[in-house]
């Protein structure tokens, strides 16, 4: 018996480790890379976020760094622009990938490869590095047998449900005939694809009618690419309707809601500031049916009052989500479950 209870006794101690012991959560992470422009030497990371400070490190794949951010303070970091290291084995044009390392080696520097991954390591999400990719173009496109864009032709202004034109003038810079594909690109997602065939020296005017459903709002980069050479702008996308929840159904095992959202997020439902669940994560644009399943454990009344609420982030890290707003206020609707619940009662069979 005493036995039993030191065992019990220790599963309930190593439960409460994070309280007792004051273990902090977990660092979080977030980062912003767009499409660029780039002389070869040097990158812009358009905005950081770090809980607990850290690095911002470019790579191509290989396992060396191409370069690596100076030490970066907790906080939001805007434009930070990140130079070549001297020695690296190229330079910074092509598809190129940022991840947000922290620091944890208590030296001066970045000392992640030094240590082999021991120190420094990268923030995570959902078990994964905190990163994004983007295309870096080079000034000198000619280096390759690739089109050459040199020009493009794009509104600077749209809403995020049009079908916009988007014009560019490719050129076959080679002594040959070929066949390539061409690409618009919206926040450095494709958007239209088409495949050229031009002769040798051939300059040619194209034109792709772009739907821009499912781009996020904002100020986002846009591009025409080809292989290796592109052209860049920036597009106003404005959400195309208002952000809004809506509560369609509920039962004892799910509420059923409506939402449009102008950035990737879900849909959370509160009782008292408690969430009780979320929706999956919903991708920029409007949805119907989406559902939010209830744990089997949940009790609620057929007078109790919740919330559906629309939030920016991932379901997986609701902590670290913010709620949407309109107009200065949070897009969420209050009901009572019993006004539109398929079954009112009290939560229990």
């Amino acid at each position: 018996m005493i036995a039993i209870a030191i065992v019990i006794a220790a599963g309930i101690l190593v439960g409460q480790a994070p309280a007792i012991f004051g273990v902090e959560e977990q660092p979080e992470a977030s980062i912003t890379f767009d499409d660029q422009r780039g002389n070869g030497t040097s990158v812009t990371i358009q905005d950081v976020t770090l809980s607990d400070g850290g690095y911002v490190v470019i790579t191509d794949g290989s396992d060396q760094p191409l370069a690596v951010s100076d030490r970066l303070e907790a906080g939001t970091h805007e434009n930070v622009t990140i130079e070549r290291e001297d020695g690296a084995s190229r330079d910074l044009v092509g598809q190129l990938t940022a991840t947000v390392h922290q620091d944890t080696s208590g030296q001066a520097g970045y000392a992640y490869e030094a240590t082999d991954g021991e120190e420094d390591q990268p923030y995570l999400e959902d078990g994964f590095p905190v990163s994004d990719t983007a295309t870096v173009l080079s000034g000198d496109s000619g280096v390759s047998n690739s089109f050459v864009v040199d020009s493009i032709d794009a509104p600077s202004a749209a809403t995020t449900n049009e079908t916009i034109s988007v014009s560019a003038q490719i050129r076959n810079p080679t002594t040959f005939q070929a066949q390539q594909p061409v690409e618009v690109r919206i926040g450095g997602a494709v958007f239209a694809r088409q495949v050229f065939e031009l002769e040798s020296g051939e300059v040619r005017n194209v034109t792709f009618e772009v739907e821009t459903n499912g781009a996020p709002a904002g100020n986002q980069s846009i591009g025409v690419y080809t292989e290796d050479d592109g052209e860049l702008g920036r597009i106003d996308l404005e959400f195309h309707t208002d952000p809004v929840v809506a509560v369609d159904a509920a039962s004892n095992d799910s509420v059923t809601v409506s939402a449009a959202t102008p950035e990737e997020g879900f849909v959370a439902l509160e009782r008292d500031g408690t969430v009780l669940g979320t929706s999956e994560r919903l991708d920029p644009g409007e949805h119907g049916n989406v559902t939010i399943d209830l744990p089997a454990d949940t009790s609620i009344a057929a007078d109790d009052e919740l919330t559906a609420t629309l939030y920016a982030g991932t379901p997986d890290t609701v902590d670290a989500a913010t709620p949407i707003e309109s107009s200065g206020e949070p897009v969420q609707t209050v009901f009572t479950f019993g006004a539109v619940a398929d079954e009112p009662g009290d939560g229990e069979e």
